[in-house]
């Protein structure tokens, strides 16, 4: 198990308690001594991420330069701890005791930015220890029946990740001690490492997992980091289009302070901020040196600020959730706009701005589609679990039947986030796909593959340039 890029990892979980709390409600009698059990589970958001490593490595590279970036680079490639961090790794070049002492500081310097930058992180722990639930837990949990069991296969993942996650103030702390016993460590074995052969690699981490020596730390990439500036970079580059520049520029300044103030991730609001500060880091960005405080003030407006009640305490908070839901829902409608057609992006666009039920009468009056026509698509789309349908039946003289028709924002965001999982792991195989039927000719010389061969060559080459860039930019539509 990799533990740069942990795609699963244990729970342990004490019976003990939880054996004494079901036998006070007559669930269980003696039996064997407690003990305690591993339980194992996928981390699919991080199987995910593997295929964002080219994002992470460009957000590295623009930010921290190109030291950086090829320290980063090995460390996904690689996932060693601090005395396996090369710069060179791509060069295949070995660090020696006599050589390597420069190339050392220089990775060490590199290794300490991309930590400060909260781009790298220590590793989780293994196997989070999770205590039992209470016998309160217990009785409530068989009062609520198959609906609590639910919720409890829910949470257990969360407590595990909170439960694995190191300290605070450890998540981020390097120990120079560390560095310079590994360094020691190899001088006195004097054993060259060498970043190039993975097989090797792995041998090697597999082996430190194993060890019992305290003192190495294990880091990966911080994809919680990574995650927020790709999604405050798709908030900002909507807000640019859908409002206007000057609301872009401000609310990338506004998301630079709150990024420097959040402990976690916030998807919800930014963190609240003074309108100085936002000022100050207005005028620092390209475009935003000529705009004043009462600019600033409008645009903190358009992105649904709510001005402050004492102009004493003048602070703002971002909702992000909004932005980020009308970013969603654009990209919902060209999809109808490109499978259903206009008539259905129309009705489509109505019912997600009223927000509520409306009459099929209302909706073909509203956007000028025949009601028989309006009914066909309406029930495409709700077939398909893009809209709700509700029928009313009025009683009276003469009873009647109403449809109603809704969007579920929550639930069809869902079934839009499905099927991008379901496109992207279909381009994927269709690379795996191509690379698979060409594999003779991906393993020949390059001064080999010419008339027939080198045409064959740049087909597979353009396919998997075009699938790749497809899968980036599905990717991208993620906000």
């Amino acid at each position: 198990m990799s533990m740069e890029n942990p795609l699963y990892f244990g729970v342990k979980i004490d019976l003990a308690n939880a054996a004494s709390g079901m036998a006070v409600h007559d669930d269980c009698g003696f039996g064997e001594a407690p003990k305690v059990i591993t339980q194992y589970m996928t981390l699919f958001d991080n199987i995910i991420h593997k295929l964002r490593f080219p994002k992470f490595i460009e957000i590295v590279s623009e930010e921290l330069g190109k030291e950086c970036e090829e320290v980063f680079e090995g460390l996904l490639q690689h996932g060693n701890n601090e005395k396996k961090v090369s710069p060179d790794f791509q060069k295949e070049k070995t660090l020696s005791v006599e050589d390597g002492d420069s190339s050392a500081d220089a990775a060490r310097d590199s290794f300490n930015r991309l930590v400060n930058a909260r781009f790298v992180e220590r590793c989780p722990a293994p196997e989070p220890f999770l205590e039992p639930l209470t016998a309160e837990e217990v009785a409530a949990a068989k009062k609520q029946g198959a609906k609590s069991a639910e919720i409890k296969a829910q949470t257990m993942e969360q407590r595990a990740l909170a439960a694995a996650a190191p300290m605070d103030s450890l998540r981020f702390l390097v120990e120079t001690d560390t560095w310079n016993d590994s360094v020691e460590g190899t001088d006195k074995k004097t054993m060259d490492v060498t970043c190039g052969t993975k097989k090797q690699d792995n041998l090697e981490s597999n082996t430190e997992l194993l060890s019992t020596d305290e003192k190495k730390v294990l880091w990966r990439a911080n994809f919680e980091e990574f995650i927020r500036r790709l999604r405050h970079k798709a908030c900002v580059a909507n807000v640019k289009v859908r409002v206007n520049n000057d609301a872009a520029i401000v609310l990338a300044a506004a998301l630079e302070l709150s990024r420097h103030s959040e402990t976690k991730l916030r998807i919800d609001n930014s963190v609240p901020q003074s309108i100085n500060a936002i000022y100050d880091e207005v005028i620092k960005r390209e475009g935003g040196l000529g705009m004043d405080l009462e600019r600033i003030r409008a645009s903190l407006v358009e992105l649904g600020c709510e001005a402050p009640l004492m102009a004493i305490y003048e602070t703002y908070s971002v909702d992000l959730k909004n932005i980020i839901e009308q970013a969603r829902i654009e990209e919902v409608e060209s999809i109808v706009l490109k499978r259903y057609g206009k008539e259905a992006y129309k009705m489509f666009r109505l019912l997600s701005k009223d927000n509520h039920l409306l009459e099929t009468d209302k909706i073909s009056e509203t956007t000028f589609v025949e009601k028989k026509d309006a009914v066909k698509i309406l029930s495409k789309l709700w077939k398909d679990d893009y809209l709700e349908m509700k029928k009313v039946i009025m009683r009276g003289t003469r009873q009647s039947e109403f449809i109603l028709w809704k969007l579920n924002k929550l639930s069809l965001w869902g079934h839009v986030l499905d099927e991008m999982y379901h496109a992207a792991l279909n381009l994927r195989l269709r690379i795996t796909h191509e690379q698979e039927q060409k594999k003779e000719i991906l393993q020949m010389p390059r001064d080999k593959l010419v008339g027939e061969l080198g045409d064959r060559y740049k087909r597979l080459r353009k396919v998997r340039i075009t699938v790749e860039s497809s899968q980036m930019n599905l990717d991208d539509a993620l906000p």
